[in-house]
Order: structure tokens, then C-alpha cells, then sequence
């Protein structure tokens, strides 16, 4: 991604008519130093890692691999601005209680979350779902858990504008972390993930979304679930570039 990153022009962004470099300052905290072997142990540094940053920065805007990251960071912070909102684009609900038995893994963070109390039910949502599931129940224990969804037959149907306001509606003013799994678009736009579904949305879509989303109250996010091993081109990974790239010009424009 950071190397994705060379490919942007970064000075200004007209249609936040922002020059963010100039509003905020950006510095890269480099990689999080964890056990690859030990996902708990890891989980554990990647919070502490955080909680060190936050004593010095407002926001963090974190890039990876795998969704069971979004777990530590909402525990961060959660430590800074108390619960917050969720806004989830994804293809897949990652709610489930274990996956191969496991409780802590990419299909999981979010029950792990819910568990914890770390985000506000009322303010939450997922937003690109698609694709079959295990079991109807699925659905019925993630709604349970607080989640709204949109799913992609939604957006085709109803259109981006339709979307951001079902977002906006959700998340008021709370505070909100958002959480972009690559895996949200089509793999046309982003063939470079572990775990691609068709049918899924575009990268003009996605950027349409963010962009309605200027304004609401955006204090931590990640990019996530990019693999470069099976990317063509870097075109994923300059897809995720660019929505950390948007995500940077929201933050800006709140300042």
C-alpha cells in the first residue's frame, strides 16, 4: 500500500477542496512489531502499540492485512473518545462466533467487539454485504448484535446517494470508526484479497460513499485484508491507497 501510494497526487484534493498536508499533520508510525505466531499476543501489542500513538496523536488511520486488527484499535480508541459508531464496508457480516473453532480471526472481530461493549448498537452498520451465508441465522444474530446492513443489492437498486444517507442517518454525531475491508469491491477493482466475492460494488462507488460521508465525526480507521501476493498490477493496493488517501481528506476537513 505504501508503495501504491507513490501513484497519488497528494497536494490537493478538489472535491474536498483540501490541501490536507497543509491542514493536518500526517506522519507514517511505521509497522506494529508483533507475534506472528500468537494471534492473542499479537492482538495485545498492536493495542498497546496504539494506546502509545494515541498519547500523541488524535487520530489513527491504520493499514493492513487481516480484520482481526479492527479489535485492538476499537479498544484503543474506545480509551480516548468512549465508545463509538461503526461503519463496516465489507462483503462478508464478520460476526461470527469462531471460525475453525477459533474466537479471534478475520471472520470474527466484530463479535469479539460486540462482546466488549465497544461500539454504540444504535449507530452501526455494515455497508457492501453480499454473497450466501452459513445459516439464515446469520443475519438474525448479527442484527442482534446492533448492526443495520446494506447489502449490494441495495446500492444497485437505490444508488450511492440512498446509501450515504442511510449512513449518516445511523451514525448522527456520534464518533466513528471506520473499518474498509478491500474485499467490499468487486474483484475486478480489488483482485489482490484471501477472501474475494463477485458482484461486488466499485471503486467509483466506494469513493462516491466516502466523499457523501465528508463531515460526520471520523476519529479512527482502517484499511484492511490486502494481499499483494495475489494482486495484479498493484491495482488493489492503489485502490487501498486511495481510500486511505479519501479517509485523510475527511479527517482534514473537519479541521
Amino acid at each position: 500500500i505504501r508503495q501504491a501510494s507513490r501513484h497519488l497526487r497528494t497536494n490537493f484534493h478538489p472535491q474536498y477542496d483540501t490541501e490536507p498536508f497543509k491542514t493536518i499533520q500526517v506522519a507514517d508510525a511505521g509497522d506494529v512489531a508483533c507475534n506472528p505466531y500468537n494471534i492473542e499476543e499479537a492482538i495485545a501489542q498492536i493495542e498497546a502499540t496504539a494506546d502509545e500513538i494515541y498519547k500523541q496523536v488524535p487520530t489513527i488511520l491504520s493499514l493492513g492485512g487481516d480484520h482481526t486488527i479492527a479489535v485492538p484499535l476499537l479498544r484503543s480508541i474506545n480509551k480516548v473518545v468512549g465508545q463509538v459508531a461503526l461503519v463496516h464496508f465489507d462483503a462478508h457480516l464478520d460476526t461470527w462466533d469462531t471460525y475453525f473453532g477459533a474466537p479471534y480471526t478475520h471472520g470474527t472481530p466484530f463479535r469479539r467487539a460486540a462482546e466488549e461493549n465497544l461500539f454504540n448498537e444504535d449507530a452501526s452498520m455494515h455497508v457492501g454485504i453480499r454473497g450466501p451465508l452459513y445459516s439464515r441465522d446469520d443475519l438474525v444474530r448479527d442484527e442482534e448484535l446492533g448492526f443495520k446492513v446494506v447489502h449490494c443489492d441495495e446500492l444497485q437498486a437505490h444508488g450511492i446517494e440512498h446509501v450515504v444517507k442511510r449512513i449518516r442517518d445511523r451514525v448522527g454525531d456520534h464518533p466513528l470508526y471506520l473499518s474498509i475491508d478491500i474485499d467490499v469491491l468487486d474483484p475486478a477493482h480489488a483482485p489482490g484479497t484471501g477472501t474475494p466475492e463477485i458482484a461486488g460494488i466499485t471503486s467509483r462507488e466506494l469513493v462516491g460513499i466516502l466523499r457523501g460521508m465528508q463531515g460526520l465525526n471520523l476519529v479512527a480507521a482502517d484499511v484492511v485484508e490486502v494481499a499483494p501476493a495475489y494482486d495484479h498490477a498493484e491495482i488493489t493496493s492503489l485502490a487501498a491507497a486511495t481510500i486511505a488517501f479519501e479517509m485523510i481528506n475527511m479527517i482534514a476537513c473537519l479541521k
